[in-house]
């Protein structure tokens, strides 16, 4: 896994009229916990850290942290960010220990094109993130299934995935992955048995009304 590094400033004011003038200044506000350890304020380089965060391993890189000469070896999580404008607003990073292992999210790439979708099948995919522990250095960027062996009807499940070493998967073995799954066909309507076509009942209903019509003047006559 990719590691990087942040010098990240100590924030002593808080609030947010505060933030707003960190943000101003091309940084993100920032706190720093775990490992029963105080909780940091910091601001980071706003550039820097999207920079991180765009990279193939995105929010799983291991950052240094680098805040008044001690390092914090930490990942991000709990990413805020704009709702419009898509900037970041504030992140939490969480100590990790290079030897302890941790949970993480892992995006699943489909590749290769399936047989059964050449066929006229649609492909499916269920998962499009594996939950995972592992050791920080040992969380893969992303996992790779190879579907293009897979026809109509056949499916991935979480048991045929090949995972790195010291990699464990947090899913039942039986959860599905991806499908290719039969074309949808429209099926026609048909009538119920016993059930009459549309103006066919009223076709019958005005041919047989005609005799007690007759039957009828007759009877007045």
């Amino acid at each position: 896994m990719a590691d990087a590094t942040l010098v990240a400033q100590p924030r002593n004011d808080i609030g947010k009229g505060h933030a707003g003038r960190v943000r101003r200044d091309g940084l993100v506000p920032a706190v720093v916990y775990g490992l029963g350890t105080d909780t940091l304020s910091v601001s980071v380089p706003s550039r820097e850290l999207v920079h991180i965060l765009a990279g193939a391993a995105g929010a799983n890189t291991l950052i240094t942290l680098k805040v008044d000469g001690t390092d914090h070896l930490a990942l991000a999580r709990q990413i805020q960010k704009h709702p419009v404008k898509g900037t970041v607003l504030h992140v939490d990073f969480i100590r990790v220990r290079a030897d302890q292992e941790i949970q993480a999210d892992v995006p699943v790439h489909l590749i290769g094109e399936a047989e059964g979708v050449k066929n006229g099948g649609v492909l499916e995919q269920s998962l499009f993130t594996i939950s995972i522990e592992a050791r920080p250095a040992d969380i893969p960027n992303t996992l790779e299934v190879d579907i293009s062996a897979l026809g109509i009807g056949d499916a991935v499940h979480v048991s045929d995935l090949v995972v790195p070493r010291g990699v464990n998967l947090n899913h039942e073995p039986e959860e599905m992955v991806a499908q290719v799954a039969a074309p949808r066909v429209a099926e026609e309507e048909t009538p119920a048995e016993g059930e009459a076509v549309e103006g066919e009942g009223a076709a019958e209903g005005a041919a047989g009304a005609a005799p007690a019509a007759e039957g009828e003047s007759s009877g007045e006559g």
